[in-house]
């Protein structure tokens, strides 16, 4: 009976949409079994927009988004690098975004936009927004979305050495670009207008394995 009940607590943990607000997910070990599987409100796209904030101390390889489509596993991924870059996938090739300043033990606050009519991808990091590159891509359709794991295939395939290891919160997600204005509103949290995909104040998602759900402490104290 104990072992069932660490199992019902360990696997999934369904909720209806929720309020996250003043909180973050807490992904405290290296696994290839600790994910939180997001289900968005729109399952076409010809474009998007992720935005997300992130504090970890990883110095290795490790995924930041991860969504995938039953025709290909990185139909739009963004992966940190062990160099100085954050790669952007749309179905293919990367654009590589390098010389950013990802601070070990820091929050940092992430945005990618996409395009599929330009083939365009971007990157924001901390209100920098960095160049804008060439990836191609077509329409992205039926997508599993999961933060924590790399999908190596639709849903699946993760590898622990690829796993996020930290917190993460005010995850949105757009089916349109968000202007340089929104993303800055985005980064200094002020009056966003949240994700009509994934809203991380009405969030419908899935925990499993070990997973936190917990507050976000930013507070400041003084003597």
């Amino acid at each position: 009976m104990a072992l069932y009940i660490l199992l019902l607590m360990l696997t999934a943990c369904a909720a209806t949409p929720q309020d996250l607000s003043g909180k973050m997910f807490t992904f405290p070990q290296e696994s290839n079994t600790a994910y939180v599987q997001l289900t968005p409100k729109r399952v076409d796209f010809g474009a998007i927009t992720v935005c997300l904030r992130t504090i970890t101390d990883l110095n290795r390889n490790h995924v930041l988004f991860s969504l995938s489509t039953p025709s290909g596993s990185d139909a739009f991924l963004i992966f940190k690098s062990t160099i100085d870059e954050i790669l952007i996938y749309v179905h293919g090739p990367p654009g590589t975004f390098g010389g950013e300043d990802y601070k070990v033990n820091t929050w940092h606050s992430i945005c990618s936009t996409w395009d599929s009519v330009t083939g365009v991808v971007q990157l924001w990091l901390d209100n920098k927004p960095f160049i804008r590159k060439y990836v191609g891509g077509a329409r992205i359709r039926n997508p599993s979305i999961i933060i924590g794991q790399e999908q190596d295939s639709h849903g699946g395939g993760f590898d622990k050495t690829q796993s996020f290891v930290g917190m993460m919160s005010d995850v949105h997600m757009w089916d349109y670009t968000l202007s340089a204005c929104e993303i800055q509103k985005y980064m200094l949290d002020r009056n966003l207008t949240p994700g009509n995909v994934l809203n991380w104040k009405a969030l419908d998602y899935r925990t499993y394995g070990r997973v936190l759900t917990e507050k976000k402490n930013t507070c400041s104290c003084t003597e």
